[in-house]
């Protein structure tokens, strides 16, 4: 099994457009815990954040390229204290601009300082529909500030954009977690099944619901889609690992999405630089266009040359393009192999046994009492300075 993930030599080039949406992950430092996190467990190892003279030369190359969305992320972007400045040459330069956020670290003066700024939307993360649930996963007491954040959102005429992320845990609120989203007058929600990278793969075992909580949460999601068409959009995506065929991750490897992570580091999607054998270039030492359109990084999986079988012959190769090559990588130890999730790949049978050793276990004491490893800093010292992440990936295949 080769860990390596090296250029072909004989593949062609294909054509590039522009980066169409920009996510600026501003810092790795969030008041939060969420042990589902999709940021790297080596956060702790990851230092020097872009200051904002850096961000803002990110933002102008990239929208002289053509880019028109903008998203502040993290970790929690409120953190950082020039917020508002970015906000506001990102509204000068053009972009639409959202917010990822918790909502911890936000006040109403800041509110109506985003606004000022030029900020087009909000998007308010909640753990869960109780307070005591919520403030578990949070790892902090935040339930009450997140209601209270998010009724000023809406009163200051930000669309109403709720975000839940959904796992084995919380699974059985959803019909208590859309009541939520109805009493808070959402125009948006997104019930956001975990995908399982970073903190979410460690607690991969934790967090898999079963078929039973997915039967029910999709009958829920689609009542409430039903009842509430015209006034609230809601969307719900069954989880990776329940399909048979994979999602076409990211609307493809260097198509649409351009990610800068708050060192600096350019990525295709938020956890590609856990990929072993590619170089993935700082702004700090290029341009967005040679970052872009000419580093070897995001042109290594960039078509359809780089694919080998089965997806090379498939012929629903041009809609998913052979899925995730972050999850690729992760169940099978080759990011150029077919994503596990298709039951044509020949590694089909490692999300299949993962399944089905969640739906034998779940509800025995011993399985549900195994503790969750909660995203922060304590934690991503600890594991990076131990064999877990290799060991997560090693054994993952054997399982």
């Amino acid at each position: 099994m080769s860990n390596a993930v090296t250029p072909s030599a004989a593949a062609s080039r294909p054509s590039v457009k522009p980066p169409l949406w920009l996510l600026a992950e501003l810092t790795y430092a969030c008041p939060l815990q969420c042990p589902y996190c999709s940021n790297p467990m080596e956060i702790a190892a990851i230092k020097q954040e872009l200051d904002t003279s850096h961000w803002f030369r990110v933002m102008q190359q990239a929208r002289r390229m053509g880019a028109t969305q903008l998203g502040f992320s993290g970790g929690e972007p409120l953190i950082r204290r020039d917020l508002e400045q970015l906000i506001a040459e990102a509204r000068r330069l053009g972009y639409y601009t959202n917010l990822i956020t918790s909502g911890v670290g936000m006040d109403e003066q800041r509110i109506k300082a985003f606004k000022e700024a030029g900020l087009d939307h909000i998007q308010v993360s909640f753990q869960a529909s109780s307070e005591e649930l919520n403030n578990f996963i949070a790892g902090t007491d935040a339930f009450e500030h997140k209601m209270h954040m998010a009724r000023l959102v809406k009163q200051y005429g930000y669309p109403m954009v709720l975000c839940f992320v959904l796992h084995r845990k919380n699974e059985h609120q959803i019909r208590e977690i859309l009541d939520l989203a109805v009493a808070l007058e959402a125009d948006y929600v997104e019930l956001a099944t975990t995908q399982y990278y970073g903190w979410a793969f460690h607690n991969r075992e934790q967090l898999l619901p079963t078929r039973e909580q997915l039967v029910n949460a999709e009958k829920v999601a689609k009542e409430y889609q039903d009842k509430m068409k015209g006034r609230m959009k809601i969307y719900y995506v069954i989880p990776d690992y329940y399909e048979i065929r994979p999602k076409r991750c990211m609307d493809g490897w260097g198509s649409v999405f351009l990610t800068i992570a708050p060192d600096g580091t350019a990525l295709p999607c938020h956890a590609a630089r856990q990929l072993p054998g590619l170089s993935f270039p700082n702004v700090r030492d290029h341009d967005i266009d040679w970052i872009w359109s000419e580093s070897p990084a995001f042109n290594r999986f960039r078509g359809l040359d780089w694919m080998k079988e089965p997806c090379r012959s498939c012929p629903e190769k041009e809609k998913d393009l052979g899925g995730c090559r972050c999850q690729a990588y992760m169940l099978t130890g080759d990011a150029a192999n077919a994503d596990p999730v298709c039951d044509k790949s020949p590694h089909h049978h490692v999300v299949t046994e993962r399944i089905e050793h969640v739906n034998r276990l779940a509800g025995t004491r011993e399985f549900e009492a195994k503790p969750l490893v909660f995203r922060n800093m304590k934690n991503s010292r600890k594991i990076a300075g131990s064999s877990v992440l290799s060991n997560a990936r090693e054994t993952a295949e054997s399982e």
